[in-house]
């Protein structure tokens, strides 16, 4: 990586920092999703009654080794650990299409495209510096979402049990394997759909496809079809690292100066 791309990668990412608008979607979601959410999740058990039949149907329905432990505990153990994981597959796909979308077609609105391409960088780096700040990008909000939820949820647990609880290895491979992967799989697509587009949101629409495997995890896993389990995790994993490795490889097939500038 030389001066040129990192150059490039720092102006990418001052410019969300600078569009506010940008930079409260990609703050504000994360949290609602990390902190609001499960706070929400957390004072509704901490107030229904302990044997009500939705909480006694949910344990039923994904199996957690009790341990002796309570119900409400049972309950916290199974948002933390098995839950609240999935949400970081969908804030790297938001976050990165959310830059990655805007790269090309933000340069072309600001009549700076031109510039860019016809620079020192040759359009391979280029591409490369667009798909690095995104992932830049990306995994810093995921793992900044990650801290912040980490310490709330523990906090909320501390004050309703007088325990805290452990965080499952399984984050380990969601955090560094599975979040990271994915991201690599939504960066390249999308940054060359913002290629094509006429405008950013052209570009986020393609965004809502990339998120539909996620929600068919959701949905599998409170339907009790489908438990999350580290073998899944570690599977759906190398599956996705795969995968953003072919699409890294292929992205910059058949992409000519003139296809960028017509």
């Amino acid at each position: 990586m030389n001066r040129g791309m990192l150059a490039l990668i720092r102006k990418d990412l001052r410019s969300v920092t600078a569009n506010h608008r940008m930079l409260v979607t990609l703050l504000v979601v994360p949290l609602v999703l990390t902190v609001f959410l499960p706070t929400v999740a957390v004072v509704t058990l901490h107030t229904a009654p302990e044997e009500a039949a939705d909480f006694q149907k949910l344990l039923a329905l994904l199996p957690v080794a009790a341990g002796g432990e309570g119900m409400e505990r049972q309950i916290l153990n199974l948002l933390l650990n098995y839950v609240l994981p999935l949400f970081f597959l969908i804030i790297p796909v938001m976050t990165a299409s959310v830059m990655a979308s805007a790269s090309f077609v933000g340069e072309r609105e600001k009549h700076t495209l031109e510039t860019l391409l016809y620079g020192p960088l040759s359009l391979r780096q280029v591409f490369r510096a667009k798909v690095l700040a995104a992932f830049t990008l990306s995994m810093g909000v995921s793992l900044l979402s990650f801290g912040i939820m980490l310490a709330v949820f523990e906090g909320e647990v501390l004050w309703l049990t007088g325990q805290l609880l452990a965080p499952a290895p399984a984050w380990l491979l969601v955090l560094l394997l599975v979040a990271p992967a994915v991201a690599l799989i939504a960066i390249p697509l999308m940054v060359r759909l913002s290629v094509k587009a006429k405008s950013a949101e052209d570009a986020q629409q393609g965004a809502t496809f990339l998120l539909l495997p996620v929600i068919l995890l959701l949905v599998g896993q409170f339907s009790g079809v489908l438990l999350v389990s580290p073998t899944l995790l570690l599977v759906l994993g190398v599956g996705c690292a795969g995968v953003a490795a072919l699409l890294m490889r292929r992205a910059m097939g058949n992409f000519t100066y003139e296809r960028f500038l017509q």
